[in-house]
């Protein structure tokens, strides 16, 4: 969604970028008004992840990686621009402008979420009294510790119809809200009765990307059904487009996420040291928790439980998650039922070697391969060779290479030998092609200029330097607009759609009254945006010069314009000549 101009640049004047980044890197050195820090998006033994203290944005000279404040939050946390902004504003205690729900929506969402986090804080101080006895004892029985009750914010719903209940009253909630959170239930043998929804649980609040409390989900302490029991749908919670721990598991470093079918699973992983371990709340796993997850990794390994259910629905999940795209591992766990039996009776060492051998995609991939050719046929089976063979040599190792021809051999019904002939050319072919892109890359000084992001490639790169400049010269000196303005300067000049956008943003802003800050401007730009105009911006420029140099961009970004159309421009061919007149009269 759009937000209003006023409360974005509040948003951003309230959130000091090196306040919030000092929140996630060491800043120490200083040099003018930027300081350095380790970039927390690559790994480096030397600072080169910048921030800037006046322009109030960041820009890493290793990976490229830049923007403002919401950027920065967007990357760090993994989160949507929306998603960031809320988090923002919950920092510097603004309310989100959101023209598209109800001022009475948005106040009942923030009541709910408030009511949350507050039963939260109920049923964790639970455990503390005599009432939270029984889910103390069931946490030392599956040897949960102190810190990950912590971690995870757990907590217990006492053996009572109405403990929370009355605990929420005398803060001030009504039953509507109680009622409206799923927190009670309304009786059907007594009118007006109401009880506690959840009673007798151990209770992992569920809790979003953004760190808000949006439900619950409570495992029953003695006997009873269900097992577990989660929040009903509400304003807030709607369990199938939320994940169990993905708030923890968002953060991890360790390239995948590890889907489960419990609570007590994952919390078991993260306590082993496997901190990317989330779990789907209570049913299959759902196309949008799928595409969720992919958000945040490019590898999901499947540790669902070993009985015949968990086979089915593992078989499921990878269908699903087959469909985004993700790479997909499955965990094959022999003499235990899932991950927190098998750590606890084999180790953290067992398990982390269970995810190394995990079947992994390669797998499945030859499987999808597979069932599109009749490998009754010679034409099937060349079909099958061909394709499986080109995938295969996409694999760096060589031994696993090999390991893989041999089952393409296999299956296939010819030698490993000639598998491994076919890989290894393929293989070869593909180095070189690409020894050979990264030779032209390197000679072809120019190139340098692309943007990392291919959604924002340049058509033209010597017009693109120029129109680089042009964006950089009207940040430094907003008096270079009257030039450009005098020029006729417009966006049919730019070859590049992307810095064509940056040109209309800024001539906006400035025929608006606006800021024309990088802070102001990062606002409007997504996280790929964000990082190369940081990068356009850090470049230097000789402002003594600046309207000479502006003159130049413009007349060099129409003269590469007029060379990929094949026409003369006038109004360039007169600029041109206009330059000459005045260079050869010493006027500049």
């Amino acid at each position: 969604m759009a937000f209003p101009e006023m409360f974005l640049e509040e948003l951003v004047r309230k959130n000091d970028i090196a306040e919030v980044v000092g929140d996630y890197v060491h800043l120490t050195k200083k040099s003018g008004n930027n300081m350095f820090g380790l970039c927390p998006f690559h790994s480096e033994k030397t600072p080169s992840f910048s921030v800037s203290l006046d322009k109030q944005f960041y820009h890493c000279f290793g990976c490229g990686k830049g923007g403002g404040v919401i950027n920065f939050i967007m990357e760090a946390e993994k989160l949507s621009y929306q998603d960031a902004v809320e988090v923002l504003a919950k920092r510097a205690g603004l309310t989100v402008p959101d023209d598209t729900v109800s001022k009475e929506t948005q106040s009942r969402r923030a009541r709910i979420l408030e009511l949350n986090s507050d039963a939260a804080r109920f049923f964790n101080s639970v455990l503390s009294t005599p009432q939270g006895n029984e889910a103390i004892k069931y946490l030392i029985k599956r040897d949960i510790s102190k810190a990950m009750v912590i971690r995870f914010g757990l907590g217990a719903a006492p053996d009572s119809w109405n403990a929370l209940y009355n605990a929420m009253t005398k803060k001030g909630y009504t039953r509507q809200e109680l009622l409206e959170a799923g927190l009670i239930k309304e009786s059907q043998k007594e009118s007006q009765s109401v009880y506690d929804a959840f009673r007798n649980r151990l209770m992992f609040p569920v809790i979003d990307v953004r760190g808000s409390v949006i439900g619950f989900s409570g495992r029953i302490l003695g006997d009873g059904e269900p097992k577990y029991l989660n929040s009903k749908e509400t304003i807030v919670f709607d369990k199938s487009r939320n994940l169990f721990a993905l708030n923890l598991a968002k953060k991890t470093k360790a390239g995948m996420l590890i889907l489960t079918e419990g609570n007590i699973d994952v919390v078991a992983l993260h306590q082993a040291g496997f901190d990317c371990a989330v779990a789907s709340l209570g049913t299959s796993l759902t196309e949008e928790q799928a595409r969720l997850m992919t958000r945040y990794t490019q590898t999901v390994v499947i540790a669902y439980d070993a009985d015949s259910a968990g086979v089915k629905a593992s078989q499921r999940a990878i269908d699903i998650l087959g469909k985004t795209g993700v790479g997909i591992k499955l965990i094959k766990m022999q003499g235990a039922k899932d991950p927190d039996e098998y750590i606890k009776k084999f180790g953290r060492d067992a398990f982390s070697l269970l995810l190394d051998r995990s079947e992994n995609d390669i797998d499945y991939k030859l499987m999808s391969i597979k069932v599109k050719y009749s490998l009754e046929t010679d034409e099937g089976r060349l079909g099958y060779l061909t394709e499986a063979t080109d995938m295969l040599s996409k694999i760096e190792n060589s031994v696993k290479r090999e390991i893989y021809a041999s089952k393409v051999a296999e299956t296939a019904g010819i030698s490993a030998e000639a598998v491994n002939n076919e890989i290894k050319k393929a293989f070869k072919r593909r180095i070189t092609a690409e020894k050979k892109r990264n030779e032209a890359k390197e000679y072809n000084v120019a190139a340098n200029i692309q943007p990392n992001d291919k959604s924002i490639r340049y058509e033209n790169i010597y017009s693109a330097a120029a129109e680089e400049g042009i964006i950089r010269l009207l940040m430094l000196d907003n008096e270079l607009f009257a030039t450009a303005e005098e020029l006729k300067l417009c966006e049919e000049d730019f070859t590049s759609p992307f810095l064509c956008r940056l040109f209309s943003l800024l001539r906006k802003r400035q025929k608006e009254g606006l800021d024309i800050t990088p802070a102001a401007l990062l606002t409007e730009l997504n996280n790929a945006e964000a990082s190369q105009f940081s990068a356009i911006i850090q470049k230097p420029e000789s402002m003594p010069n600046s309207n000479k140099a502006m003159r130049d961009y413009i007349a060099k970004t129409r003269a590469e314009k007029q060379k990929m159309s094949g026409k003369k421009d006038p109004l360039a061919e007169l600029l041109k000549y206009q330059e000459k007149r005045r260079h050869d009269s010493g006027e500049d």
